[in-house]
């Protein structure tokens, strides 16, 4: 039984590891903790919804619910982050402001989608699969294998490609990567967009998984990415895989072991332990300076 529970965990987790991923993302080169990233997942989620409803085929939704709250998180700061970067505001005016933005993703998903939970198809149906003894959904194989996918490409993006040297190069010192010819502000928009990427494709596993969306789904989900993205060490990128991964087991054992009503509770414990024995996470070190 208790195997079975970490492997549950373990999948549910690296879904989690995507939410924290999309923390760290932003984290790591604005400092800047995104406390809108569970609303854009929930939109994210919503879009897919939305995609489906007009019977374009799960794998357009997919790819319409990432493109689609990517440029939302574009926006987001292009409209609001980049004016307040301009005028050198305080990291706590950026944070309430993407609070604010928050609030208003929200509501306008309640306005355009009611608040009543709503109906989504199943990803992937395909039977169950037995590994050890364990018995695994397909929903839960395939949300582990994209999410894996999702992650390792996200991993070679920005540790092996152009882009991904003028992020780091932006994260130690913007003004010596202006003065190399990076366009500092293009890639934090690239950054922002990434970041909306995670949150999509974790909110449409998701929402395939439990078959249900709803606006307030983010909240939830915010924490339980931002405990994993704690835990790791906030902008180090395999380090929220791997507090993912410990905050999904963690939820899934406690479920098993102390009931359901635990399960948000969780999140919560994981992240007051960290903060109380090592705030700056398992990998992150007191500046956070890698990625």
């Amino acid at each position: 039984m208790v195997l079975e529970q970490v492997m549950n965990g373990i999948m549910l987790g690296m879904v989690y590891a995507l939410i924290a991923v999309g923390y760290s993302l932003v984290f790591g080169i604005l400092r800047l903790l995104n406390m809108a990233h569970g609303s854009i997942y929930a939109f994210g989620a919503h879009m897919a919804l939305f995609a489906v409803a007009m019977n374009w085929g799960l794998p357009a939704a997919f790819l319409f619910a990432i493109i689609t709250t990517g440029i939302l998180e574009m926006l987001m700061d292009t409209v609001i982050l980049a004016p307040l970067r301009a005028k050198n505001a305080p990291n706590i005016t950026c944070l309430i402001s993407v609070i604010g933005v928050s609030y208003i993703i929200q509501n306008m998903l309640m306005i355009v989608f009611d608040s009543t939970k709503k109906t989504f198809p199943k990803l992937f149906d395909f039977g169950n699969v037995e590994i050890f003894g364990i018995t695994l959904t397909s929903a839960q194989i395939s949300m582990f294998l994209i999410a894996l996918v999702f992650l390792v490409i996200l991993t070679v993006i920005v540790n092996y490609t152009k882009v991904g040297l003028a992020m780091r190069a932006s994260r130690e010192n913007p003004k010596a990567a202006n003065l190399m010819g990076i366009d500092v502000r293009k890639i934090v928009t690239f950054t922002f967009f990434l970041s909306g990427m995670c949150a999509a494709v974790a909110g449409v596993l998701v929402s395939g998984y439990y078959q249900m969306v709803y606006c307030t789904m983010g909240t939830e989900a915010g924490l339980k990415g931002f405990s994993a993205a704690v835990l790791g060490g906030i902008g180090v990128l395999y380090g929220s895989v791997v507090g993912g991964v410990v905050v999904g087991i963690a939820e899934a054992l406690a479920v098993a072991f102390l009931g359901g009503s635990f399960r948000s509770a969780t999140a919560y414990i994981v992240l007051f332990l960290v903060l109380l024995i090592r705030p700056s996470g398992l990998f992150g070190k007191d500046n956070v300076d890698k990625v």
